[in-house]
Formats: structure tokens, sequence, C-alpha cells
């Protein structure tokens, strides 16, 4: 029986001893790598985490203590070791646990996260509560150094700091988020750990003092002799945090003594740990961009399983055409905030890199400083995650909207994105953006349809435009080497000609719409499909087309029914005084949790076969089933 097998909960982890907690580790990864070559996660921040994850729990008292995961990419030992072992082999599975710490899902699981630098604040809100009804808990935030670039991160630490609560924020240092680090606060903590004089001296201090002596010492330490030696302020001192570090993450004796002491002192902490991502795994170790979700491979030799599909990718669609056009426009600014080679940009980067910008984990940055880019005559061309995007929801408003700057948003990662879960869902995009004047928003098809309604954002006619396109491959539409074609400013088109029921899609779904339009023909109803493609400003000469000729519409939208194209068809429809029958087939109202993006489809009702049964049971006048 291996260690591993024998630790349950945090409880067991206090009866090992140090070399025991040691060899737990090294189990702990073994297994983490065997489970993640099957059923593929995020594998390389986990591995770098495995000591710190064991020693917080072997020090503090928890789940009565609160360990808050920023994102929680890096939790995966955390899960294992809370009563999750044998169910991580479900992790981002239907139906298993989520990839993401997740209250409901443990108590263990102090605070759900999925997007970064949320961990302080929310350690913060806890530490307040336990402050104001007396209860013994300490809480503790874990942050990568990728996330501490996100905007919310410096709001929390500059209210913690001000408030003394009592929490410590442990910084998890490994020079790089999904893509390599980059901006101020990233130098600024490669200059702290990089000081030879200052972490020469450290080392001496370290070794020659006790835990008795460490903490009063250290105290004077940091706020004093480590200023003079790095020639620079500390950042987390002005802002009212005792600093501690750097320490070695994977050291697990020391993280234990070094936790244990902080235990003790009150108010706010920050420790500052040096880890590897991808620890303890060579292939992890040596590529650490690619192994921060690597999809399955052999664990033996680390060769990746890679599908070879002759069909493109949309982001390699959007990066390689956006090249295309700055070629030829040297106004075009590409901006992405941390995602550049998720979405594309990487491209142009690798060839334009002085107007390729990645400004760190920092949407709303992302978005004004796009804004300001248009206010002097450059073309902004900012792509952002749709699930991140909601983050800069009043910068898009008051920066861009308000003063009708052009800025074309590429929303990637849009609709049902499959085993990341209900944080990575991109379906509220439509619904948020519709309301807000001087912005258009237009899902294409396939891949042609991206390269095409890229180029015409790019010119002087089109106004900012929101472009929505999903994760992975697309449609099969050809598209490279094709001579450009602009589409003509909201515009649809359709696709299908009929006369007894009307299927309205938008977007990539568009597809599903078609074969199950395809069924119900040979069923014998005669449906016909037109793919809207803008929302905004919707086709009027379609919209005017179907309310005149069916009583029966259906919409189809991988996005959120309420606020989307169903509820844009069924407000004209009011509007209009149209007496007809609406349905709507999207995300209902409810998040959704991990699975296939097929998997998905099918519980949401938008695999083509449930498009068909729909189709058929309003064409039967049955009962609607959501």
């Amino acid at each position: 029986m291996s260690l591993l097998d024998s630790v349950n909960s945090p409880e067991d982890l206090k009866k090992l001893s140090v070399e025991q907690l040691q060899t737990l580790c090294s189990q702990i990864r073994k297994y983490m790598i065997e489970c993640c070559a099957k059923n593929p996660g995020h594998l390389g921040a986990s591995l770098g985490t495995v000591e710190l994850t064991v020693a917080l729990h072997y020090v503090y008292n928890t789940p009565n203590d609160k360990i808050v995961w920023d994102v929680g990419h890096q939790a995966y030992t955390h899960k294992i070791i809370t009563g999750r072992r044998e169910l991580f082999k479900t992790n981002r599975k239907y139906k298993g646990i989520s990839g993401f710490p997740k209250i409901s899902e443990s108590d263990y699981d102090a605070f759900g996260t999925g997007h970064s630098s949320t961990s302080i604040s929310a350690a913060l809100g806890m530490a307040v509560a336990s402050q104001l009804t007396s209860r013994d808990e300490k809480v503790i935030a874990i942050i990568g150094d990728g996330a501490l670039t996100g905007g919310l991160a410096f709001e929390g630490l500059n209210n913690a700091g001000s408030m003394k609560a009592d929490i410590l924020v442990i910084v998890n240092d490994n020079e790089i988020s999904i893509d390599h680090g980059s901006g101020g606060m990233h130098e600024y903590l490669v200059k702290i750990s990089t000081s030879p004089t200052y972490n020469k001296v450290k080392e001496k201090v370290w070794d020659s003092f006790g835990p008795s002596k460490l903490r009063k010492f250290i105290q004077r330490f940091h706020s004093s002799t480590k200023a003079a030696i790095i020639n620079t302020g500390s950042i987390f001192e002005s802002l009212g945090f005792r600093y501690f570090g750097i320490i070695d993450g994977h050291n697990i004796e020391e993280l234990i003594t070094t936790l244990s002491n902080l235990k003790e002192i009150s108010g706010p902490k920050l420790l500052h740990i040096k880890t590897t991502k991808g620890k303890g795994y060579k292939p992890a170790e040596e590529n650490q961009i690619v192994w921060h979700a690597p999809g399955k491979f052999d664990p033996l030799t680390g060769e990746r399983v890679i599908k070879n599909s002759p069909v493109s990718r949309y982001q390699d669609v959007f990066g390689r055409t956006l090249l295309e056009l700055a070629r030829k426009n040297e106004k075009i600014v590409a901006i992405t905030p941390a995602m550049a080679t998720g979405c594309g940009i990487d491209i142009m980067g690798k060839e334009i890199p002085e107007r390729t910008f990645d400004v760190g984990i920092a949407e709303q940055h992302a978005v004004t400083f796009s804004a300001g880019l248009a206010s002097s005559g450059m073309l902004p061309v900012c792509n952002i995650y749709s699930s991140f995007m909601q983050r800069a929801f009043d910068s898009v408003i008051h920066d861009v909207a308000l003063q009708n700057l052009k800025v074309v948003f590429c929303l990637d990662r849009s609709g049902l994105v499959g085993e990341d879960g209900a944080t990575h869902h991109g379906v509220f995009d439509m619904s948020c953006f519709r309301p807000i004047p001087n912005i258009a928003i237009a899902s294409p098809a396939d891949e042609r349809e991206l390269r095409n309604l890229l180029y015409s954002s790019t010119q002087p006619d089109y106004p900012t435009i929101i472009i929505r396109y999903p994760r992975g491959n697309g449609n099969g539409a050809g598209w490279e080497n094709e001579p450009f074609e602009k589409i003509p400013f909201g515009t649809g088109r359709k696709l299908r000609d009929g006369d007894q029921i009307a299927l309205l899609s938008i977007g990539p779904i568009s597809a599903k719409a078609a074969e199950a339009a395809k069924l119900a023909h040979e069923k014998g109803i005669s449906v016909a499909h037109y793919d809207i493609r803008f929302l905004k400003p919707i086709d009027n000469s379609i919209i005017d087309e179907v309310f005149s000729k069916f009583d029966k519409i259906i919409t189809i939208e991988d996005g959120s029914i309420s606020g989307g194209l169903y509820g844009t068809i069924c407000e004209m429809a009011s509007m209009k005084k149209k007496d007809c029958k609406i349905k709507g087939i999207g995300i209902p109202d409810r998040f959704i949790e991990q699975g296939t993006v097929s998997e998905l489809y099918e519980e949401c009702g938008m695999s083509a076969e449930k498009i068909f049964e729909k189709v058929v049971d309003f064409f039967e006048e049955k009962v609607w089933n959501v």
C-alpha cells in the first residue's frame, strides 16, 4: 500500500514524518501524471505546487482554516488529498468533478475559482468575516505571478493592507502563467528573485537563525535590508504587507517551518515562493507553455497524442488572417490579455512584434488600452476569450462605445467550451453586449466567414464590432489562400428554402441546424433555414420575410437564449405586432457544468438530432421539451 493510498484527508498528512511527506509528494506527482495522461487537464501548474499544497494542509487546520486557490490551475494536489483521490479520475469529465475549486463540491474548497486574480479579495472577505464573528480561522490566498498582474489582485492587496486583516498571501512565482510573463510586476518579481546579493544574505540568515529567533529578525530584515540591497522599495510593504521570502517552493521542510512561523504572526503577510511549472516531469519542465494543458499523452515517454485534422482551427484562421491584414495595413495593432498562443495573436507577434501587445492578465486594461490606440488613429484588434471579456464590460461601454471609437473585438472560446465547465463557457456575450449602442455583433458560420468578417471589420465603413467564434476546429470550409470577400454589413443569408417552419441560426451552430433541417425535409416537413450572421444590426429583410411567411419560428444559438437571438426575435415580433409562435434553442437559464462539447450540446438540446426532434414536436404541436 502506497502512502498516497493511506491519505484520505489532511488529518492523515499530520501523522507522517517530513521524510514520508517527501515520498508522498513523489507519489502524488506520479498519480497526477497517470490520471492526466488519460484524462487531460491543467497539468503543469499543479505539478509545480505539490509540496506547497501538502505543506499547507500539514500546517493549517483545514477546512476550518481557509485556503483560496487563484484560478484553480494549481489545485489538483489539493483535490487529491482532500478525499477526492479516486474521484480525480473523473476530473473535468461529464458528471465528474470540476477542474477548478468549487464550493458545492467539497468543504475544503473554500471559494470557487476559474478566472484569475480573485483570491486576495475573496480571502480578505473571509478574514474579515472571521474577525467580526470571533471565529478562530486562518485564511490563505495562493496566487501565481501571472494572476498577480490582474487589476483585481491589486485592489485586494490595497484593501487588505490598509485593513490590517489577518491574511496570508502566497505568491507562487514560476515566471509564467499560460504564456511567458510580461509587464512591470513580472519584472519586479524577477528583480527580487534574481538579486544575487539579496539571496546570498538571505540564505546565510536563514541557515543561522532557528525558528525561535527567525520571527523577530525577519521582520527587521525585510523592512530595511532588502530595500537597500535590491535598490528598490518593496511594493508589498508599501501596501501594508509584511514581505517574507524568497523560499524554495519545492523544499517541503522549509515550507513547513516557514508556514508554521507565519501562522503565529497576525496581520497581512505575503510569502514569496519560487517554483518550477511542470516540476518533476521532464517534458513539462522543458516546454511549459505546451504542458500547461497538454491533452492526452504517454506518461512514460511524454509523447503527446495529437490528432491531425484536415480541418483548421478557428484560432489559426484568426492568427494567420490577422497577420495577412497587418502586413497590408500599418495601422493594425493586436492586443490580448495573456492569451497570445491560445488565441493565435502570437503568429503576428513573431513577425511584427512592435505592433503586437500581450498586456498580461488584465482584460479591462486590454480594452481601454485598445481605446487609447483607437483614439490616436490606430486600428486595434483586441482578442479576448469570451468568458474573460465579462470582466471588461464597463470598459467596453465607457471607453469604447460611449466615445464611438473603432475597435475590433474578437471573442475566442465563445459558446460551450467543454471540459473547463461553467467558469469558462462563453455563453453570455451576445446577451451582454447587444444593448450597447455603437457596437455591432457578428458570428461567422465557418472558417471562411471568420476570415472575411475579420477582413470586412477593418474596412472604413464597419464600426466597432464583436466577432465571436468557438474554440477548436471549424466546419471544414476552405479559407486558405482564398481572396478576401467583403461581407455587406448587417446581412444574413438564406441557406434552405421552405414554407412551414423557419429556423434562424447564428454562428457555427448553423451546421447543426442545417443537418436538422435536412432530416426534417426527409420526414416531409418543409423547413427554411436562415444564417442570421449579424445579431446586431440584424438583417431586417430576412426578418420581414420570416414574419410574413411563417407562423412557427425556431431560433438556434450557442449562447444564452435569454437576451440573445431568441430575445431579439421575440422583441421584434412584439414591436411589429406579429402573431406567431417562437421557440428558442440554446443555453437555458442555468449554469452548464463540464463535459465534452458534444455531451453538453446533447444536454442543452443543441445536437442535430435534438434540434430535429424539437422541429418535429413543434410541427406536430406537441409540448416543447426544454
